[in-house]
């Protein structure tokens, strides 16, 4: 079937995780991408860890369907190979450091006064401008910035998140923000600059604890894996000491769970607990009771209870747990992919397609497609070999 972007070329200066994760999902829809590393090292984030039959986790998961490239950019020859490429690429994607893109000659302004149809994303910690654009940004420190561990973590210490949610959000944003200029090429004939950094993607993330501290209010407290401020709504331990993991929306649903879950239909009309509000205040007595009434049940039981009063609930899984998952096995959502350490299973991209199937093609090892590439355009074994020579490949 014909992909979305079959046709469209990708050009991706890219490290770690925010642009990796951008264009792997422009791959994902067809697009071709020509992943330009370092020769001999390659993306650093190839050596974070060996956890998948000697590769990277991170490297993995968001660089399948890609081709390796590598170049000196520091070597004449080797700019000049990537402005070939350049000149025929709809799109080109970075996250080098701040200003080095500029300085190689790759900012938007002068690549777009030559090619006026590139599309031109650079992505970064905190933009291309204003007093934090120079400072370095890794996914930890942004998490402090956008003031995601003011709120995430216990009342005693607060946490990072278990995943790299700023580059996440940068590499979303980045995404759509390129589908975006795509579509509006299709309309103008001209290509765009896209200017992401991962504080402002991630500072969208927070808008509702913005919101709910709006005009100096009291922010939402940090209350471990419990809602801030729906209650009850979190995990709660069962009589075989295992973890239920339940949530309440709404006052019907209270009403229900009082009545079905925890047999006790008269705490509803509680007048601690007949509002949301009221039950956030007064939490410490309301979780007391639950656990005493879930005490006496197993976990099998409780989420009975639960299932059979359409409460929402979920159990604590882990990551064997994820791997198994049998709502992941019964949508077929797995495939296997190729890599420099052989076959890998890997995830669809969220969502079906009636209309497409998504690409799913190899992790690159570095360098894979070098040759390929040159004498695509026009490169002589010769020619090869003196770049090699010479360490610019």
């Amino acid at each position: 079937m014909t992909r979305p972007l079959d046709g469209i070329t990708v050009i991706s200066l890219e490290h770690a995780i925010a642009a990796p994760f951008c264009t792997r999902q422009l791959a994902d829809l067809g697009a071709r991408v020509i992943k330009v590393e370092r020769p001999g090292v390659g993306d650093f984030a190839r050596a974070y860890d060996q956890r998948v039959d000697g590769e990277a986790s991170h490297f993995v998961w968001v660089n399948r369907s890609k081709e390796s490239l590598t170049l000196d950019l520091k070597q004449p020859a080797a700019q000049a190979v990537l402005m070939e490429l350049i000149a025929d690429a709809d799109v080109l994607v970075q996250n080098l450091a701040p200003g080095a893109a500029a300085r190689m000659g790759l900012g938007a302004e002068a690549l777009q006064a030559r090619y006026p149809r590139l599309i031109v994303c650079d992505i970064s910690g905190y933009g291309e401008d204003g007093p934090y654009r120079d400072k370095k940004a890794y996914d930890l420190l942004i998490q402090s910035e956008a003031g995601f561990l003011s709120v995430t973590g216990t009342a005693d210490e607060p946490c990072k998140s278990g995943n790299s949610i700023a580059d996440i959000a940068a590499g979303m944003y980045a995404y759509t923000g390129v589908l975006a200029a795509l579509l509006q090429r299709g309309k103008t004939g001209k290509g765009s600059h896209i200017d992401v950094s991962m504080l402002e993607s991630l500072a969208e993330w927070m808008g509702f604890p913005m919101y709910y501290a709006y005009e100096g209010a009291a922010p939402p407290p940090r209350s471990a894996a419990s809602h801030a401020t729906i209650y009850p709504y979190g995990p709660f331990a069962a009589g075989d000491g295992g973890t239920v993991m339940l949530g309440l929306q709404n006052e019907r649903e209270w009403r229900v769970f009082c009545e079905k879950v925890l047999l006790q239909p008269a705490l509803a009309a509680d007048p601690r607990f007949d509002a949301n509000a009221k039950r956030n205040a007064n939490r410490a007595a309301l979780k007391a009771i639950i656990v005493e009434a879930f005490g006496t049940l197993g976990t099998a039981q409780i989420e009975e209870r639960l299932d059979a009063a359409q409460i929402a609930n979920a159990r604590m899984n882990d990551m064997a747990g994820l791997w198994a998952h049998p709502q992941l096995k019964a949508r077929e959502r797995w495939r296997e992919i190729g890599s420099p350490a052989g076959a890998i299973p890997a995830l669809l991209p969220p969502g079906r397609q009636s209309a497409f199937d998504y690409r799913m093609d190899a992790v690159p090892a570095i360098g894979e497609h070098t040759e390929a590439i040159l004498r695509g355009l026009g490169r002589s074994d010769a020619d090869i070999a003196a770049l090699r020579a010479a360490e610019a490949i």
